[in-house]
């Protein structure tokens, strides 16, 4: 005698409330992505959400991982891989029809490496960086960011103008000449105390953009934010080189975050008003036992008009707005 059995997820729940978010976290796969002309496969982790009705008791989670398998093997098995943010849109919209809601969202972390020269020996060292790719499908269409993690160093400014400042005076004691310290402070990089950096940034574009919005790019603004880039093999001169860029550019978390807006604004001059950029600094400080971080977020006509203009956008529209409005 054949058994019946009901599917539990789609009875009406005792309380009429609907949830924003319902899904999986952490799902680990192998994914082939396309970034930097180049396909490379990568170990990404994804996040994937729907929202849930208020007459629907929960969502089916066995489905996220059916469709999570079905859209990357589509990616691995087919012709050409995707860019992150496409195979997240990918995956975020086929979770929707298959769950029957009316908003589904996927993120996608990948960590993949990138080889560049060290700064004076020129010898090759491999970097870990991490690709993120955002999704979110909504009743109107889906949004997509695409953004990079990297590490760096920054030199404290205010630590450093103390330094000079006293060493300035023993510089006066010891009989030296006011044109003299000049030179010597021109010549020699000022001591202060240092971080590592991690910065963050996403970039968005509305639905149908078609700007070529590579790790490659963003990840080339973020380290060029920071004092200076760091590097996991370096011979001896390398390692005075890195220290002297970062002492001779100064910067706060503030300033990384600013410096990671104006190139956005600068060096992809091709991106709409209605673009969303996202930039985040967190510098792990050495003299302190805290962390420090600046953030700023918004409509990238808000940010070219406050870089022109000076003036305070009275608001700073969050990646959380920009991705559910599409």
């Amino acid at each position: 005698m054949a058994v019946s059995l009901e599917d539990v997820q789609n009875q009406v729940p005792t309380l009429h409330v609907s949830l924003s978010r319902v899904g999986v976290t952490n799902v680990e796969k192998v994914v082939r992505i396309s970034a930097g002309g180049h396909e490379t496969l990568y170990y990404a982790k994804l996040d994937c959400f729907v929202d849930l009705g208020p007459r629907q008791k929960g969502a089916h989670m066995s489905r996220f991982e059916e469709v999570v398998n079905d859209a990357i093997g589509e990616v691995i098995l087919g012709e050409s891989a995707f860019r992150a943010e496409t195979l997240a849109q990918r995956i975020a919209e086929r979770v929707r029809d298959r769950q029957g809601a009316r908003r589904a969202e996927v993120s996608l972390h990948a960590r993949y490496p990138e080889h560049k020269p060290a700064p004076d020996s020129g010898i090759l060292t491999q970097e870990i960086y991490t690709l993120h790719g955002i999704a979110v499908a909504g009743p109107t269409g889906t949004r997509r960011l695409v953004g990079v993690t990297a590490q760096g160093m920054t030199a404290c400014p205010c630590a450093q103008t103390l330094v000079q400042a006293r060493s300035r005076e023993r510089l006066v004691a010891d009989g030296f000449g006011e044109d003299e310290i000049e030179r010597i402070f021109d010549a020699v990089p000022v001591a202060t105390h240092n971080q590592r950096g991690l910065g963050t940034l996403y970039v968005g574009c509305r639905e149908g953009c078609d700007v070529d919005i590579d790790g490659e790019r963003l990840l080339a603004i973020v380290e060029d934010s920071m004092s200076s880039e760091i590097y996991e093999l370096m011979k001896r001169s390398d390692e005075g080189a890195v220290v002297e860029k970062a002492h001779r550019r100064p910067r706060f978390v503030e300033d990384c975050v600013r410096e990671m807006i104006r190139g956005v604004v600068d060096d992809i001059p091709e991106l709409d008003p209605g673009s969303f950029v996202s930039a985040r600094q967190e510098n792990l400080e050495t003299i302190h036992q805290h962390n420090v971080v600046a953030e700023r977020f918004g409509l990238l006509s808000e940010l070219r008009h406050e870089l022109r203009s000076g003036e305070h956008s009275e608001r700073h529209v969050s990646m959380r707005e920009w991705l559910e409005t599409g």
